[in-house]
């Protein structure tokens, strides 16, 4: 996906090819299928919600399936459970402690760290990472999620070298940036792709096109390395930025964030799975009940029915007009028809000077609650009224 989209981002093909260049294999290409299901569940889309149907003409319409967002929900309790304002970073020092609350208090990690574990649960994998401001003398921690991680160097024990990209934006335009956090010593080299404008002369030797990612002097510490590109893939170097820092520490600069499920899709990935991955059916059963309760209410339109003994029916020519009870239908008429009907009957009594239809909704209420309409049901209050109107006629 290019930078030019703007609604998500993946990490572009030509910054994969620049990593194969290197000599990485990546294994983003075996699970990026993957994340990318688990992040249309998480935002409720995909074919399961998006859908096309046919009616009994074989008229085909589209069809949207509401969710309530149970994958979603998921994550984000695990978010909520495992960092929240209770929780608190303690060092043995004292003064450690307090530093560290400061720094987090200062920079908002803790907001932000939440939803990186919430965004990690969901695709399975989560990092923070190291991002220095040289000029300022800062260090900030950047988050990222399995879209933009890429190991590099991994074993059993974990991950020992990762690249990071995302977009950032350089004089007004979208950008690439990777960030390539990695060891010392490990007996890297490559070239210069030919689209970077420091690229070697045919005249140079072989140790000179080194791309200095190889430092013996640096072995066992860790040094950044990033490297920007255009929307067409070709490289830039914007003013201002390091294109390789040296940190000094022998400590990796960046963390990695995975739930504590077995990767069962890819064998042997670096990458985590989803806590959801294997419960996408409770997740579609959630949804299905959902939509399929709003839809019997919505559809069915709900009608409430009574009997013609509470209304009066007006007859236009040949024609009889009924009682409307639609979603957004009001009738006035209806209440005070029902009103002249009780008034006729002698149940209420209408003053000569009212205007406007009685309340009939209080009035039954109050019918309801007389001793001798209790045993009867609907069939029984009408008995009475009839009874009544032939008592008063008589």
């Amino acid at each position: 996906m290019s930078v030019n989209s703007l609604d998500e981002y993946w990490v572009p093909e030509h910054v994969k090819e620049y990593l194969r260049r290197l000599g990485f294999v990546l294994p983003l290409d075996d699970i990026e299928p993957w994340i990318r299901s688990w992040d249309d569940w998480m935002g409720a889309r995909g074919d399961f919600y998006d859908y096309r149907d046919k009616d009994g003409l074989g008229r085909v319409y589209e069809v949207h399936r509401r969710s309530i967002h149970p994958a979603m929900r998921v994550c984000k309790e695990w978010g909520s459970l495992l960092l929240n304002e209770e929780v608190k970073v303690v060092c043995d020092d004292q003064k450690a402690t307090e530093w560290i609350g400061r720094y987090f208090s200062n920079t908002g990690f803790m907001a932000q760290a939440q939803d990186t574990v919430v965004r990690a649960f969901g695709l399975g994998t989560g990092a923070w990472a190291l991002w220095l401001d040289l000029d300022h003398k800062k260090v900030r921690i950047r988050h990222y999620d399995a879209r933009m991680v890429i190991p590099l160097t991994w074993d059993e024990d974990g991950i020992v070298e990762a690249a990071f990209v995302t977009r950032a934006f350089y004089r007004g335009k979208a950008v690439d940036q990777l960030q390539m956090h990695l060891k010392g010593g490990v007996g890297l080299s490559a070239e210069i792709s030919p689209s970077s404008p420091s690229a070697p002369s045919p005249s140079e030797s072989s140790a000179d096109r080194s791309h200095g990612l190889v430092d013996m002097d640096n072995e066992g510490t860790y040094r950044i390395v990033t490297v920007f590109f255009d929307k067409d893939g070709n490289e830039l170097a914007p003013m201002g930025i390091a294109a390789e820092y040296g940190t000094g520490c022998p400590f990796p600069t960046f963390g990695i964030v995975k739930p504590a499920v077995t990767n069962t899709r890819v064998d042997m990935s670096p990458y985590g799975q989803s806590v959801f991955a294997d419960a996408v059916d409770a997740v579609q059963a959630v949804d299905l009940t959902f939509d399929a309760l709003i839809n019997e209410v919505d559809v069915s339109k709900m009608r409430v029915f009574l009997s013609d003994v509470l209304f009066d029916r007006e007859k236009t020519g040949d024609k009889s007009i009924s009682i409307p009870f639609g979603k957004q239908d009001y009738n006035p008429g209806v209440r005070a028809g029902a009103a002249h009907l009780f008034a006729k009957r002698g149940i209420l009594h209408r003053p000569a000077d009212a205007r406007g239809p009685h309340r009939i909704r209080h009035r039954l209420l109050r019918l309801r609650r007389v001793a001798w309409l209790r045993p009867y049901g609907h069939r029984g209050l009408f008995r009475q009224l009839r009874a009544h109107e032939e008592h008063t006629q008589a």
